[in-house]
């Protein structure tokens, strides 16, 4: 089958392109080593020229998407380093996206950060659709028509994929492998390459965004003493005649600064802080709960699931397994 890898312009992600070629490279090989043909035939694919070195052995030429006239079965777009997605300076190539989806019935698939460009050609209006999470409110700002589903690894409708950030990405290309070649050859590279091929939440990665980029200092002096002070019992009404607030008028400031409610962010901190001692203490899981400020470990570990996917046993059985 056809396959772009796409070369926007911008700060973008070398690793990304690189790892989707070498992945669906490897991905023929394995193919190639049970006698069967090649799946994936590949091309980069940008408005300019240029070459990309992967480890000083091979160069990959970008084919200028106006001079290509084959038709594509499959297209690949990496996602970005900046903050700011560059979709004006893309607007030809969101446009030819559009085209190649529509005409042509195109499948397209993002990695990362890239899923802003696809959102961009309007395609995923209606539909699922998952990033970066810490790019979840521009994205939503951008986009308000899409389902964006952030707790998500991978989302798949209508031939239109999409993927979290970062490394996760690794496992959208497995999934496209398996579905266009088979199991074997994707459990064959997950094994390879160590990559764990039943992940579908990136809530478990979610570091607590400690929203201070707003401006009211009030309410960024709330939110460092719920950090400091977590451990210990922390009332709603305590906290507003602390920091002279009327109960009601707090809680409407601080979700008009953070989005979220006190309460939540007080249940965030605390997860964060029980993240942090399952990764690196041998402390009892009670201990930890009643060190994060709770009394009721049945709330706490139903709280804990909600933000991160696991429950407080299993995320220490995975993620102390990965540092040690």
């Amino acid at each position: 089958m056809k396959t772009g890898i796409v070369l926007p312009k911008g700060d973008i992600l070398p690793d990304g392109i690189m790892s989707a070629f070498f992945f669906l490279s490897q991905a023929n090989s394995f193919q190639r080593m049970q006698g069967k043909p090649d799946i994936f035939d590949l091309t980069i694919i940008g408005d300019y020229k240029t070459n990309w070195i992967y480890g000083g052995h091979f160069g990959v030429r970008a084919i200028p998407y106006a001079q290509l006239n084959e038709k594509l079965n499959l297209i690949i777009v990496p996602g970005f380093i900046d903050e700011k997605i560059p979709l004006e300076e893309n607007s030809p190539l969101i446009h030819w996206l559009e085209n190649q989806y529509v005409e042509n019935h195109t499948e397209l698939a993002s990695m990362c950060t890239g899923a802003f460009l696809i959102a961009a050609t309007g395609l995923l209006d209606g539909k699922k659709c998952t990033t970066h999470w810490a790019f979840k409110d521009a994205f939503i700002r951008a986009f308000p028509d899409v389902r964006l589903e952030t707790d998500r690894i991978i989302t798949d409708e209508d031939g239109i994929y999409t993927s979290a950030g970062a490394f996760s990405s690794l496992s959208l290309l497995l999934y496209l492998i398996e579905k266009y070649c088979d199991k074997a050859t994707a459990i064959w590279l997950s094994k390879v390459f160590q990559v764990d091929i039943h992940r579908h939440s990136q809530r478990p990665f979610m570091i607590l965004n400690q929203l201070f980029d707003h401006g009211d200092e009030q309410i960024k002096n709330l939110q460092v003493h719920i950090e400091q002070h977590y451990s210990e019992e922390l009332q709603l009404d305590d906290l507003s005649k602390k920091f002279a607030f009327s109960r009601r008028t707090m809680v409407r400031r601080f979700k008009a600064a953070t989005g979220i409610t006190p309460i939540v962010y007080i249940q965030q901190v605390r997860v964060e802080a029980a993240k942090r001692e399952l990764e690196n203490s041998i402390k009892r899981i009670d201990e930890i709960i009643y060190s994060c400020g709770y009394n009721d470990g049945a709330t706490f570990r139903k709280i804990f699931k909600k933000n991160t996917g696991l429950t407080p046993g299993a995320y220490r059985a995975k993620y102390q397994k990965m540092n040690s």
